[in-house]
């Protein structure tokens, strides 16, 4: 039996679910969520708690087990506190900048990379330029833009400038042997 498939998922006050076969919604206070699974998986709300269960122990039902249900429980936290993701600016010169909801990059090209937001997602800039903080609603959403800022200006191994996910180690090369 799955470890994470099995798990139930406790609703929140204010969240409501709706089940339409395959088809779920979940809404909350920050917003709406649409998803549509696998039509084997049993998806049961039942006095507050979702829960998924397989039909048979095959190979792919055990794997979409464990997938809806942290897909659902993604769904039920994005729709109550929402995902985030920080990137920072390294290097001399590299900032970021708000315009309107846009986000306009200056990363050492000779044009700035504006970027604009997908619906339900929200760009700040903090820290002089040096820190991008991006929420939303939808985790993959949150996560697929914060990949496409990042291959804007991807971090180099000599001097580490670029875009990079806070936290993220950017392994350093020495660079040339002949210089001390």
């Amino acid at each position: 039996m799955s470890r994470i498939g099995k798990m139930p998922i406790e609703l929140p006050q204010g969240v409501t679910v709706d089940i339409k076969g395959a088809d779920i919604v979940v809404t909350g206070k920050k917003g709406k969520l649409y998803q549509s699974f696998q039509p084997d998986m049993m998806i049961k709300l039942e006095d507050g708690v979702l829960m998924v269960d397989r039909p048979s122990d095959s190979r792919q039902h055990r794997a979409f087990h464990g997938l809806t249900r942290a897909l659902l429980n993604n769904m039920v936290v994005g729709v109550t506190e929402g995902f985030t993701r920080r990137l920072q600016v390294e290097g001399v010169g590299y900032r970021a900048e708000l315009n309107g909801n846009n986000l306009v990059l200056n990363v050492g090209y000779s044009h700035p990379v504006e970027m604009e937001p997908p619906a339900d997602v929200q760009f700040e800039v903090e820290n002089r330029g040096k820190l991008i903080i991006i929420t939303g609603i939808d985790k993959q959403v949150v996560g697929e833009i914060s990949a496409q800022i990042r291959k804007v200006r991807p971090p180099e191994p000599y001097k580490g400038k670029g875009i990079r996910y806070e936290g993220e180690h950017v392994r350093r090369k020495a660079g040339k042997a002949g210089k001390v």
